[in-house]
């Protein structure tokens, strides 16, 4: 058991289904007390239903008070899981605007949102616990996947921000980035997520797995996916060669489609 989380209040975004949904479980199971949030008011109560959490459906953007209220008044964990993305229309179509608009606000103003709304109270406290789940799109980029990858790259910087800004006050902030999990997002990547992320993908209770080690190791940067920080490392020392490879890559794509 990691004693930081029992007993915390726990809230979780998009906990419907996918890494969401393992995280909850997981913090419960662990003795935390878990909000279950999601947009799908039914999904958010199959899953607080089957570990004993509380469902508070809705917005994720929105929720941070009922949140707080259902978990007796304090927050001391918050994830914020909920995400979504789109495929890019290819044949040199851009992405329409409401697709992007829909990918900042989800993506990265929902978690200004929440910090906005928890921070007073955890600076007060001197604790808190900030959890974003990034994606390696965030670290790297994703072929075929523009807003996805602008808007998880804006995601980590903001969590950075937290983190740097706040970690003396006693703001604890962790960045899970991720390749391919075996959720309904990946199956919905289509033929990018085929050729990139499928190989490799693993399930979303690893994912929590890998948290619960990067919570008691202190550790900022969560990667489920190790290798991805040799990605990471290449993208900086090697810029070039790198986004060689990607387009090699996105070439690799388009010739399959």
């Amino acid at each position: 058991m990691v004693e930081a989380v029992q007993d915390a209040g726990v809230v979780v975004t998009g906990a419907g289904g996918g890494i969401g949904a393992a995280l909850a479980r997981r913090f419960a199971a662990e003795g935390a007390r878990v909000v279950v949030n999601d947009l799908d008011a039914v999904r958010a109560e199959a899953v607080a239903g089957e570990i004993g959490a509380i469902a508070v459906p809705g917005d994720a953007s929105e929720i941070v008070g009922d949140a707080r209220d259902a978990l007796g008044g304090t927050v001391d964990v918050y994830c914020a899981n909920a995400g979504v993305a789109f495929e890019d229309p290819g044949a040199g179509e851009p992405l329409d605007e409401k697709s992007w608009a829909l990918s900042w606000d989800v993506n990265v103003m929902a978690h200004v949102r929440a910090a906005h709304e928890l921070l007073p109270d955890w600076l007060e406290r001197g604790s808190g616990r900030f959890v974003s789940t990034v994606s390696a799109a965030g670290l790297l980029t994703m072929i075929g996947a523009p807003s996805y990858s602008v808007t998880k790259h804006g995601a980590l910087a903001f969590a950075e921000w937290l983190s740097l800004t706040y970690r003396h006050r006693g703001v604890e902030v962790h960045a899970i980035c991720p390749q391919g999990v075996r959720t309904d997002m990946l199956a919905a990547t289509g033929s990018a997520g085929d050729l990139v992320l499928q190989p490799t993908a693993i399930e979303p209770e690893d994912v929590a797995e890998a948290l619960f080690r990067g919570i008691e190791e202190d550790r900022f940067l969560i990667l489920p996916h190790p290798e991805v920080a040799e990605y990471y490392r290449a993208r900086a020392a090697t810029t070039d060669r790198w986004l060689a490879g990607m387009n090699h890559l996105q070439q690799k794509w388009e010739a399959a489609r």
